[in-house]
C-alpha cells in the first residue's frame, strides 16, 4: 500500500515510535528511525526491521530538542530516500511535579522535544510534500491533550497544544494530498508505562495484574491497555490512500478513556 514511500518517525527506537515504524516497514515504506537507547540494541531493531521487510532502515541519533539537531534528521532521511513523504511526531519528555515545584529546564525541555520539535520537521519537510503533491504528517498527541491531569503540567500543555497545531497544518494543507492529523492515545504498555507499575507493584505489594488493575481504575473503561500495534494500524490507515480525506482531527485510541 506504501510501497516506495519514506517516512521519519521521531522517538522511534522502542515501544509505540518502532510499532509505527514496524508498521509502515512492513506497507513497503523505507524508515528514518530516531531516538537514543543502547545501540547495540538500536541496531539489533533496524536490521530486523530493514531484513524482514525487505526495505531500507536507516537510524539517526539527533536530540530533537534542539533544532539545529532537527534540521540535521530531516536533511539526513531526505539524503538518503530523496523525499520525506510521511513524518510523524512522537518524541516525548514527560516530568512529574504540581507546578509551585516544576523546574523551568524540565518546562523549557518539554516544550523544546514535545512541541517545538514538531514545528522544525513539519516546516522542513512541508516544501517537499508540496512539490510532490503527497504528505502525511501524524502529531501523536495523547489522552492528556484531551484532559488535565494533576501534577504533569508540561505533558498536557504540549500534548493540547499539538492537536491545535495540528489544525492550523490541516488547514493550510488542505488544498493538496497532504493532511496532517493528531493521535491521541491511552495508556500503553510501554517501557516508561512498565516501570511505573514496577514502582507501583513494589510500593503497594501487588502482583503485576492486580497493578494494571488498579492502574486502570481510574482511566480506560476498557480495563486492559492499547497495544501499540493497534495506535500503529491507524497511523497506516492515515497515510494510506483511505486516509486521504480524513486531516484535522484528533483521534482517541484509549479505550473509551475520552468518553468516560
Amino acid at each position: 500500500m506504501l510501497k516506495g514511500r519514506s517516512a521519519l518517525i521521531t522517538g522511534s527506537t522502542q515501544g509505540l515510535g518502532y510499532a509505527m515504524a514496524s508498521r509502515l516497514a512492513a506497507e513497503g515504506c523505507n524508515v528514518m528511525l530516531n531516538g537514543f537507547g543502547d545501540a547495540a540494541e538500536i541496531e539489533a531493531r533496524r536490521r530486523d526491521v530493514e531484513t524482514r521487510h525487505g526495505v531500507r532502515a536507516l537510524h539517526h541519533g539527533a536530540d530533537i530538542g534542539e533544532a539545529a539537531q532537527v534540521a540535521a534528521l530531516v536533511e539526513a532521511a531526505i539524503a538518503a530516500f530523496g523525499a520525506v513523504d510521511i513524518l510523524i511526531n512522537n518524541a516525548v519528555v514527560r516530568h512529574f511535579a504540581p507546578l509551585e515545584q516544576f523546574r523551568s529546564e524540565d518546562w523549557e525541555r518539554a516544550l523544546a522535544v514535545n512541541l517545538s520539535a514538531a514545528f522544525h520537521t513539519s516546516r522542513l519537510v512541508l516544501p517537499g510534500m508540496r512539490a510532490r503533491d503527497f504528505g502525511r504528517i501524524i502529531n501523536i498527541s495523547s489522552i492528556f491533550g484531551l484532559r488535565g491531569a494533576v501534577n504533569r503540567v508540561d505533558y498536557v500543555t504540549t500534548k493540547t497544544a499539538l492537536i491545535g497545531f495540528t489544525r492550523a497544518v490541516a488547514l493550510e494543507t488542505a488544498g493538496q494530498n497532504i493532511t496532517c492529523n493528531a493521535i491521541c492515545p491511552g495508556s500503553s504498555s510501554t517501557p516508561a508505562i512498565e516501570q511505573r507499575l514496577a514502582e507501583f507493584m513494589a510500593r503497594e505489594k501487588l502482583s503485576h495484574d492486580e497493578a494494571v488493575k488498579a492502574f486502570m481504575a481510574s482511566r480506560q473503561p476498557s480495563g486492559r491497555f492499547v497495544e501499540p500495534d493497534r495506535v500503529a494500524g491507524l497511523a497506516v490507515f492515515l497515510c494510506g490512500p483511505d486516509g486521504r480525506d480524513v486531516t484535522g482531527a484528533a483521534l482517541s485510541v484509549d479505550g473509551g478513556w475520552a468518553a468516560s
